[in-house]
């Protein structure tokens, strides 16, 4: 049995991950999810980022509901039944956009394992209705695995995003207790699949750091990804949303970081965006702009 990943007692956050609250007002941007009834991972997974990047008027727009068919041990979304998929959230989603005034679009969603296309068609729906409403938008879509169907992967494909990010994680060791009802080569697979159906879209993909993790292993991960065709790397610290989920083996310092990313790059990656706060949407757009120059 793999050991759990815990530590005798909280380790103490240390000075580069203390921010200050941004001082512009993130009002219209909670005006715009709640008028049209939406959820985002910002909120739903409690990433540290949300504040600055509601301030900034984008948020990562999460379909199918806030309820997840999978139970990931880093993850502060809600585990149990998938709820009823909700025909007209694209053109919900399409609005808000539009209002916030975005050129780059972010969706994700749950995992839809109850579905049987386990909501292919429905990120296809939103991608097509977000070109309808704002015709020159860039839009990245982060999904489930599809458990690797190739013919669900298909689906999104065909309807063109920018770029496809599917994540791994976490390094291949860790898998079991990270998200235990994913597999580490389940994701990989993904990857290569979307290459394989239109080599022209962008793929990405992100580890989290601080679950016990070597280096090593992190650089072999780096390596597997780079082999499946993956563009687009982030890494970031892991913070645990609660004392409830996996806990932090360490925290890992912007130098680190730095050093990695290095060693990455030299993979052979059109980008690779490391840092502490580094999430997989974070300033999305800036990144796959600088992986296309």
């Amino acid at each position: 049995m793999l050991p759990t990943l815990q530590i005798p007692q909280r380790k103490r956050l240390p000075d580069w991950l203390r921010r200050k609250l941004p001082d512009t007002s993130a009002v219209r941007t909670h005006t715009a999810l709640a008028e049209n009834k939406l959820n985002t991972v910002c909120e739903s997974a409690l990433c540290p980022n949300r504040s600055e990047c509601y301030a900034r008027k984008t948020a990562t727009f999460m379909i199918l509901g806030d309820v997840c068919t999978r139970a990931c041990g880093f993850c502060a979304i809600k585990t149990g039944r998938g709820l009823a998929v909700e025909q007209d959230e694209p053109q919900r989603v399409a609005r808000a956009a539009r209002e916030l005034g975005l050129k780059y679009v972010v969706v994700t969603s749950v995992a839809r394992d109850d579905l049987a296309d386990e909501g292919a068609e429905h990120f296809a729906q939103t991608i097509r209705a977000i070109r309808l409403e704002i015709p020159d938008a860039q839009i990245e879509v982060l999904t489930p695995d599809f458990h690797a169907r190739r013919e669900l992967i298909e689906v999104v494909v065909k309807a063109r995003p920018e770029v496809f990010n599917h994540n791994l994680e976490t390094v291949a060791r860790l898998q079991k207790q990270v998200r235990p009802q994913a597999r580490y080569e389940r994701s990989l697979e993904v990857l290569k699949l979307v290459k394989e159906l239109d080599a022209s879209i962008s793929t990405k993909s992100g580890l989290m750091l601080g679950l016990g993790e070597e280096e090593s292993e992190v650089l072999q991960a780096a390596h597997e990804l780079r082999l499946a065709g993956c563009d687009i790397l982030t890494l970031g610290q892991y913070l645990p949303p609660s004392k409830d989920h996996l806990m932090l083996v360490d925290y890992k310092t912007p130098e680190y970081f730095d050093q990695l990313a290095g060693k990455a790059k030299a993979m052979g990656f059109r980008e690779v965006f490391a840092g502490p706060y580094v999430r997989s949407s974070y300033h999305a757009g800036e990144v796959f702009h600088k992986s296309v120059k």
